[in-house]
């Protein structure tokens, strides 16, 4: 691959020898990476994958019709149809960071793609991260589902995960997209709200789609307010398969386990958030990373032979469907790291084009109906986002491999081509490029030779017929205290639904054949009669629950990257102050000293303490813990400072460790507080453990009830 070279290079050949052609060219070449000289090339797709077959459309059977998923054709022809130039929606909100992907060690049984063989190897990604429904300006915080899409540059082209923090989607069938995306979308006579699914329309489609039962549940529960993208898993959500050397296929789950655990915001601390900090979320990646505290991610797969596909009392290709971990345990493959921020916002982050259809040899794709339609419709996106079929040529998504083929000309084409030919075959440039034969590594790409012998029909397999079973699974493997966020979901959600008749549908045709409890409940909640019974039969699952659902079973187990909150006043014993940040530290974790005011405050012993921030600048919503070190002076002015005071009765309410110092103790009297697993009075030097432990575990649940009658 040519190296990129500066601006100037024009001038730099200023002065070579008009004669010396073979020489100039190399120069030019060298400086200018975007002219391309074909010969001697691989035919490749835009994307750096090889091609090994340029003369025939993927089709089912020889005779049989083609293919949607045929990803070479459908960019050799999208790129030709937009040749000529005429007269120039969800996931609008993100952020983004660079990184690498490393493998644990060579997984050559299970796939031949190049990048999951040699662990010592990094191969580079970008990450984009994403609310769905709201535009660039909505909160971060929303109840939402947030995407999660990895763009990873191989030696053999660009794979692109696309998938979302959970696991499955709304429909089954890529038809249905659009009509998702208008129901969850702002009211069109007022678009009215943003950012947010609490209205009539998303409610009416979904209580009228019985598949979206499962994905919805989700969305009502901690998995939509993330407490960061820190903390998010990541999931491919379709099936697809890998295939080794050998030409064995396995299908695949794709999952991304964060390092730092899993785990939410409450509910009031989410909607203040989106009030207080709309940017918290991607204030919080980039802070983290510039810190050096790099976030870092497991990359595993769920593995079912082929021959097993139809052992579950499910559909794999269903993907408003989950694989139990109980029943297929996630292999894992390698870890993700993000270590460094993007220079350019819009360059990077906005200008990057995600497609599921980029994939490359070892990696396939399964017949489910969500995906096959998402391999067109992500493609077709970028075409109208990005103003023609060459934005794999912006920097943000070009492949690191050369990339040859017959594509010419269309808006914002920046590579000069060289040669006389644009088609394939050809003689006049010696037949550059040429096509890849398949092989084990480094081939060409060969699409799974999967046998299909089947009528053309528009018709849904009766094995995605069951919508209820597996929302039921969800729901039942929760905490106690995740299944009273779902109600409090729900009866928030539907509150805001003016048609009764749409509240009541919900409650009775779905929520009754989820949980008949969850649904009398609710349906108090809304002033609705309690249904008696579901409207369908729902099968007994396999399993009755699944902890690997539960957040509360997701935790790190440790403190790193968490934030304390050191609450400070002229008075207060910089020692202990001293203390807790060397404990902190030695944890991975961090402390910030807030003050009335951003002045400096004076310690007990008359030494000068800088503040990081206000109170009021950096409230508690914005940290895991709060720390108020002793100080007779400090305490007292504490004692008497609403900000202060709110402060701690907030970071209560919101179920947070908390802890005190000396004589900070006093407060829990002037606040009405009692000490509990996370409210610890006597901290000192020695119970930084027990504080630390209690930040471990995110929050205090069992102070729940307590708290709602916290006016914060």
């Amino acid at each position: 691959m040519n190296t990129k070279q500066p601006a100037t290079a024009k001038s730099q050949l200023a002065g070579t020898d008009t004669l010396d052609r073979g020489n100039t060219n190399a120069k030019l070449e060298s400086l200018e990476p975007f002219r391309s000289d074909a010969t001697e090339q691989a035919l490749r797709t835009n994307q750096g994958v090889k091609i090994a077959d340029n003369q025939n459309t993927l089709r089912a059977g020889a005779r049989g019709p083609s293919l949607l998923e045929d990803f070479i054709m459908r960019e050799k022809i999208t790129h030709f149809d937009h040749e000529r130039i005429p007269e120039r929606i969800v996931h609008a909100r993100g952020t983004g960071a660079h990184g690498y992907f490393q493998s644990y060690e060579a997984h050559s049984a299970l796939t031949k793609a190049g990048f999951l063989q040699d662990p010592s190897k990094k191969t580079p990604v970008f990450v984009r991260f994403s609310t769905v429904q709201g535009p660039r300006g909505s909160g971060d915080t929303v109840r939402d589902v947030r995407g999660f899409a990895v763009k990873f540059f191989t030696d053999e082209g660009n794979f692109d995960l696309v998938g979302n923090n959970m696991p499955v989607f709304f429909i089954q069938d890529a038809v249905k997209f659009p009509d998702f995306v208008h129901a969850v979308k702002p009211e069109p006579h007022n678009e009215i709200p943003t950012g947010g699914s609490a209205h009539d329309t998303f409610w009416d489609f979904v209580s009228l789609v019985p598949e979206s039962a499962h994905m919805v549940i989700w969305a009502m529960s901690d998995r939509a307010i993330p407490k960061s993208l820190r903390s998010m898993q990541g999931f491919g959500v379709h099936t697809f398969r890998m295939i080794n050397a050998e030409g064995r296929s396995s299908f695949v789950k794709f999952h991304w386990r964060p390092k730092v655990g899993t785990c939410s915001l409450v509910w009031d601390e989410a909607q203040k958030l989106a009030g207080k900090d709309t940017d918290y979320h991607r204030r919080d990646l980039w802070e983290a990373i510039e810190m050096g505290d790099y976030p870092e991610w497991e990359f595993g797969v769920q593995v079912v032979a082929e021959e097993d596909e139809h052992k579950f009392d499910f559909d794999l290709l269903d993907p408003t469907k989950i694989i139990p971990e109980e029943l297929v345990p996630i292999t894992p493959l390698g870890k993700m790291v993000l270590n460094r921020n993007p220079d350019n916002f819009f360059a990077e982050v906005e200008q990057v084009a995600f497609c599921p259809g980029h994939i490359v040899p070892g990696i396939d794709f399964s017949n489910d109906p969500l995906l096959q339609g998402r391999l067109f419709s992500y493609t077709d996106t970028q075409i109208s986002r990005l103003g023609g079929p060459n934005f794999h040529e912006l920097p943000i998504n070009r492949a690191i491999t050369p990339v040859h083929n017959g594509q010419r000309d269309a808006m914002h084409r920046t590579t000069i081509d060289k040669g006389r030919t644009s088609y394939e075959p050809n003689s006049i440039d010696g037949g550059w490029p040429k096509e890849t034969p398949p092989g084990p590594q480094d081939g060409g790409f060969e699409s799974y030779p999967e046998r299909i012998d089947a009528y053309k029909i528009r018709q849904r397999s009766d094995s995605f017929g069951d919508h209820f079973s597996q929302a039921r699974l969800f729901y039942k493997s929760m905490s106690a205290h995740e299944q009273e966020h779902i109600l409090a979901a729900y009866s928030f959600e539907l509150g805001k639904v003016e048609r009764e008749y749409i509240r009541a549908r919900q409650v009775n045709e779905i929520l009754a054949n989820i949980d008949l409890d969850l649904a009398a409940r609710v349906a108090k909640n809304l002033g609705l009669p309690a249904p008696t019974a579901g409207t369908v039969n729902v099968p007994t699952p396999s399993l009755e629950t699944s902890p690997a659902l539960s957040q509360a079973n997701l935790l790190s187990g440790d403190i790193k990257t968490r934030k304390v909150a050191v609450l400070v006043a002229n008075g207060v014993d910089g020692a202990i102050i001293d203390a807790l940040k060397q404990a902190l530290e030695a944890e991975g974790a961090h402390a910030k000293v807030l003050g009335p005011t951003s002045a400096p405050v004076t310690t007990a012993d008359g030494q000068t303490l800088a503040v990081d921030a206000s109170m009021e600048g950096l409230p508690s919503i914005a940290f895991d813990a709060v720390f108020v070190p002793g100080g007779a002076q400090s305490i007292q002015a504490l004692s008497t400072d609403g900000v202060a005071l709110h402060y701690l009765l907030e970071a209560y309410k919101h179920l947070k460790a908390i802890a005190l110092n000396g004589e900070a103790r006093q407060l829990l009297a002037l606040l009405k507080l009692e000490a509990d697993a996370g409210l610890i009075p006597d901290a000192d030097a020695g119970k930084f453990a027990d504080f630390f432990a209690a930040i471990a575990q995110h929050r205090v649940w069992a102070r729940e009830s307590k708290a709602k009658g916290i006016p914060a």
